[in-house]
């Protein structure tokens, strides 16, 4: 049954379930996000509607539209995978964009998603979301909010200059038979780091085994760029000590999907030199720009970022929900 509500009463406004619609209902929404997308993030966000319309056609994707006289201005969507629930996605239209509008949407996401049996977790990172650091979240009481970055560089004025590297070492490009080391590497990389309260995945070598799987074989993130990924290694051991892996978000846009070191090789250069590496390849396949995402109190990777030309070009938060 749709929710009757009255934010602005001189419109009558409702939320309804996203499978009493179909894609030509949310036409007109998701051509807007995906121009959205391009114009502000240099991310080709077509392939991402196009799997919206899809699962919506076949009445299957869980989540909310918000209509405003009978159109739709706005839509959440989130999926459930076991114990854990994920809101993939909220957009307004540009003209009926209101924090208020955002609420009602996340509210019904957050406690949709409540609906399910076994629910111990939710995450977001929502990017088209308003930046509202105090934001009164639904189910408060369980709820983390971190501050993150979208930082952009456009390639071509990047500063990438081979920097110091302090500790013998060689890198090899990616190969999925180091999907196992690299696991290891990304889950002792956030022991105790913030990332792991915003990513559950992070917290363990299976869980990055997960979350590496969906970089390789899935769009969310762009497709993955394997000739810009790479594996550092320790050249006395012979052991991975670092990762940098990419993907492709526009034909001429690359997005660094991961970049972490080892906590025994931190502040040796090796991160720099994985960065730097990738931006090259990039670079000279025809890339002319390139993006990542950051948490805002991670300083030492910020400053990172910085020192080869990135500039954050919007801010967002990144929400968790645990403890039920």
């Amino acid at each position: 049954m749709a929710a009757r509500l009255n934010a602005e009463p001189a419109l009558p406004v409702e939320v309804v379930d996203l499978r009493r619609l179909s894609s030509r209902d949310l036409d007109q929404l998701l051509r807007e996000e995906v121009a959205i997308w391009r114009e502000e993030l240099d991310w080709d966000f077509e392939n991402s509607a196009n799997l919206v319309r899809r699962f919506i056609d076949v009445h299957t994707l869980s989540g909310s539209a918000l209509l405003v006289n009978g159109q739709v201005a706005g839509y959440l969507y989130y999926v459930v995978e076991e114990n854990k629930g994920l809101i993939g996605d909220l957009y307004l239209l540009r003209r009926f964009c209101s924090a208020v509008y955002e609420d009602m949407l996340l509210s019904c996401g957050v406690n949709g998603i409540l609906g399910h049996p076994h629910i111990q977790r939710i995450e977001s990172q929502l990017l088209m979301l308003q930046f509202i650091p105090d934001r009164a979240l639904p189910q408060s009481r369980y709820a983390i909010n971190r501050d993150r970055n979208f930082m952009h560089v456009k390639l071509a004025g990047a500063a990438l200059g081979e920097g110091r590297v302090r500790q013998p070492m060689y890198i090899e490009n990616w190969s999925d038979h180091y999907q196992d080391a690299a696991a290891q590497i990304i889950a002792d990389a956030y022991t105790g780091h913030v990332d792991s309260r915003i990513n559950d995945q992070y917290r363990s070598p299976a869980g990055a085994r997960r979350f590496l799987f969906n970089i390789v074989q899935f769009p969310g993130c762009g497709t993955f760029f394997r000739p810009a990924s790479y594996v550092a290694f320790d050249a006395v051991s012979g052991q991975p000590c670092g990762i940098s892996l990419a993907s492709l978000v526009a034909p001429e846009a690359g997005h660094i999907t991961q970049i972490c070191v080892s906590p025994g090789v931190r502040g040796t250069g090796i991160g720099h030199a994985l960065l730097r590496r990738s931006l090259i390849t990039m670079r000279e396949m025809g890339c002319l720009t390139a993006s990542l995402t950051v948490t805002a109190a991670n300083e030492n990777a910020v400053a990172l970022y910085e020192s080869v030309g990135f500039r954050t070009i919007r801010k967002f938060s990144a929400y968790a929900w645990e403890g039920f």
